[in-house]
């Protein structure tokens, strides 16, 4: 007996969406598993997609739910997305529960649950695919309100910012120094903006085992300037990212606020803010350790004018 029509268009989603780990052994079992299934008691996928209640059933409409809900659960949550609108017929199996709480962190009820705020009710309204982008574009506080958490929208991979109270600045408890104000625009209940320093240094340290392991990460200074700023445009500010204990890293500098001759490395950011990149590690397993990112000058020089918004750690081109 012939196997289901559908099988090819099975085919042609792993072939679409570069379905590594679903290659012909799993489109093997597929067809071992679903071959004595009439043609005629599929539905035809291109005019009508299957509804909850035929997901259900014990029928072989119930079968091809859980198959396609499988071989998507293994491709990645931005690629599942757009699976949903390229092929109407699948889409109620792909937007469901079962596929998204795979695609969401195994403990993101337990971030979720530290965060600054009350979120019961977000993990119990929302559908498991809304939470997860509701996580990828409105980032959580966590950890007293000094660090963010988000989701990478097309991994799902953890992306985390430690804001201005969650590092270690020099001078940071000097009111002559530093001063800690409220900015509406801020995801931070509290930015640092730099007064006046001779000693400028500002140090993140995340453990690895908070991390996505696996994993690429990229990591950025956020800040802004106020209209009076000195010491930026003239002197260099050293980056340093290395694993603690790491004694082999190697440092970069640039120059924050060059001026409009030379090249900017800074980049405007959607939240008004401005980053530039400090440097990157790979997160192997990320079971111990700590991640070091420092922000520091060679040579001490008096410098205001900045406001430190944190450092930021997301993955490098979503890997």
């Amino acid at each position: 007996m012939n196997s289901c029509p559908w099988i090819p268009n099975v085919r042609k989603t792993i072939a679409i969406y570069n379905l590594q780990e679903a290659d012909s052994k799993e489109v093997k079992e597929i067809d071992a598993g679903y071959s004595g299934i009439e043609p005629n008691m599929m539905k035809d996928d291109n005019q009508k997609e299957f509804s909850p209640e035929e997901s259900k059933m014990d029928s072989p409409f119930a079968m091809f739910a859980q198959c396609i809900s499988h071989i998507i659960s293994l491709i990645t949550p931005g690629n599942a997305s757009k699976l949903s609108s390229t092929y109407p017929a699948f889409k109620s199996v792909v937007d469901s529960d079962s596929v998204w709480e795979k695609f969401l962190l195994s403990d993101y009820k337990t971030i979720i649950s530290i965060s600054s705020f009350s979120t019961s009710s977000l993990v119990t309204s929302l559908s498991k695919k809304k939470l997860y982008f509701h996580l990828c574009y409105n980032p959580i506080l966590i950890n007293n309100n000094t660090m963010s958490f988000a989701l990478d929208h097309e991994s799902g991979k953890k992306c985390y910012m430690v804001g201005a109270r969650g590092l270690s600045i020099t001078w940071g408890s000097s009111p002559q120094h530093w001063k800690w104000l409220s900015l509406p625009e801020s995801r931070f209940p509290e930015v640092a903006e730099l007064k006046l320093v001779w000693c400028f240094e500002i140090m993140a340290r995340i453990e690895t085992k908070m991390l996505s392991s696996k994993t690429n990460y990229a990591t950025y200074l956020v800040f802004k300037f106020v209209e009076t700023r000195e010491g930026f445009e003239t002197r260099p500010i050293e980056f340093d990212v290395y694993f603690e204990g790491n004694d082999t890293h190697k440092m970069h500098s640039a120059l924050l606020d060059p001026p409009a001759n030379m090249p900017q490395l800074s980049l405007n950011r959607r939240d008004g803010c401005m980053e530039i990149g400090m440097g990157e590690f790979f997160n192997e397993n990320g079971d111990d350790g700590a991640v070091i990112c420092r922000v520091c000058e060679s040579e001490p020089t008096p410098k205001c004018g900045i406001i430190i918004e944190g450092i930021e750690l997301r993955l490098k081109n979503g890997r």
